[in-house]
């Protein structure tokens, strides 16, 4: 079978290139470092088809050294322990051209296949490139991130986009045996979204479609034949970020049939259970907040224990928290506060803290004041005391207002039977 068009024109020099200037333009950051053949062992993050992978192998190629390849789809501490026992046979660890080891998706390796790569990167015997198209803080060992320079990539511009497709015309056999006119780009560039290989699969697509020699791109076109081949749940594209809104929204619309039905989409897609549970773990703060702040506790947990069972068994976990959530009372009362205490900042700058509220560790601040007239507030009933503690030139100002539930209609009172003149 015919390799897909990104494939076959997928660049081996430097020069042909496209996009990421600030990594391997005339400025970038690792473009001396290739030119040198110094290179350090590299995690590249960014969204699908930037050009991760064939940035590695242009690496390797410009190097000149080993290149081994490992997808953390389908690799386990095994074959980790085989390449790097070839990669030491090779003579790596003797020479400043070592090996490299690129590890796609890096990310979905667990704690044990990451802790497997230390000693080889450690001791020079591979020099590591590792892919991943989610923040490596979250998913990287710390031991192993601290011992890889991160760089990010970002998506491919307009002008990368339709640059990409007038060398695939030129430089693809198949393509240059065909008349194509670009009468209209829009449709492609923004069903691409930015993804070079999603671009030339769906350009490769329309193309095919068409057997006559001559081919015209048309925005109706397009969009016709992309919608007949989309598949059901596409974990790097367009799909996913619509099916994570559609479940996320489905949850603070506290409706738990349509949050299931999304959940299993996403699984039934593939999509990273750590991913699913840390989108519940920000919406069990954002839109539940402390109408049920058990509702974190649960989500956090409910992150633990994924990362500990994984699959199948954390798809019952994800079923009950997505539930729980679901069926909890919503408030968005904490988000509007810290916004609207951020934009309170921004906007009246570093205001002086007032003199009985600083701290006074020092006799000099004793003398000018710090901390005089504060109000112990356990010294006093109910443990309050009334006292000022805000800046003087925003004092009474209101930024959190309890939303209308149970528990804070509760804190909404508490407030007001302490701070009856202010609130």
């Amino acid at each position: 079978m015919e390799a897909p068009l990104a494939e076959r024109i997928r660049p081996q020099k430097l020069e042909d290139y496209i996009s990421q200037n600030h990594l391997v333009g005339p400025q970038g950051s690792l473009t001396n470092q290739i030119a040198k053949g110094i290179i350090p062992s590299l995690l590249f993050w960014g969204p699908p088809g930037t050009g991760k992978t064939t940035l590695a192998q242009i690496i390797a190629q410009e190097s000149k050294r080993p290149f081994y390849v490992l997808s953390a789809i389908n690799s386990g501490v095994k074959d980790i322990r085989e390449v790097i026992d070839k990669a030491k046979q090779s003579g790596g660890i003797f020479t400043a051209r070592n090996p490299i080891l690129f590890i796609d998706e890096i990310h979905r390796f667990s704690k044990s296949q990451q802790d497997s790569l230390l000693a080889a990167v450690e001791k020079g015997w591979i020099t590591l490139i590792g892919a991943t198209t989610e923040n490596p803080s979250f998913e990287v060992i710390p031991a192993l991130l601290s011992r890889c320079q991160v760089y990010v990539l970002n998506p491919f511009s307009k002008e990368d986009l339709l640059l990409l497709l007038a060398r695939a015309m030129k430089e693809d056999v198949f393509l240059a045996s065909k008349n194509i006119i670009i009468q209209e780009s829009e449709a492609l560039l923004r069903l691409s979204g930015g993804d070079g290989r999603k671009l030339l699969n769906i350009f490769e697509l329309v193309v095919n479609a068409s057997p006559e020699v001559e081919v015209i791109i048309t925005n109706e076109k397009v969009l016709h034949l992309a919608q007949q081949n989309t598949v059901l749940y596409d974990k790097t594209g367009e799909q996913h970020y619509d099916i994570v809104s559609a479940f996320i929204k489905s949850i603070r619309g506290s409706d738990p049939n349509a949050a299931v039905y999304w959940l299993a989409r996403m699984i039934e897609g593939g999509e990273d259970l750590k991913f699913i549970a840390r989108r519940m773990l920000i919406l069990s703060s954002e839109d539940i907040g402390l109408a049920n702040p058990t509702a974190f506790i649960m989500a956090n947990n409910t992150f633990q224990a994924v990362a500990t069972l994984g699959y199948p068994e954390s798809r019952i976990v994800l079923s009950q928290c997505a539930i729980y959530l679901a069926t909890s009372p919503k408030s968005n009362a904490s988000y509007l506060a810290i916004n609207n205490a951020q934009a309170l900042v921004k906007q009246t700058g570093d205001l002086p803290v007032p003199l009985h509220l600083r701290n006074a560790p020092t006799k000099l601040m004793k003398e000018l004041g710090y901390g005089d007239e504060y109000l112990y507030s356990h010294d006093y009933a109910n443990n309050f005391s009334e006292q000022e503690y805000l800046p003087e030139s925003i004092s009474g100002t209101k930024l959190y207002e309890p939303g209308q539930n149970t528990r804070e209609n509760s804190t909404r009172e508490f407030i007001k039977n302490r701070w009856k003149d202010k609130y």
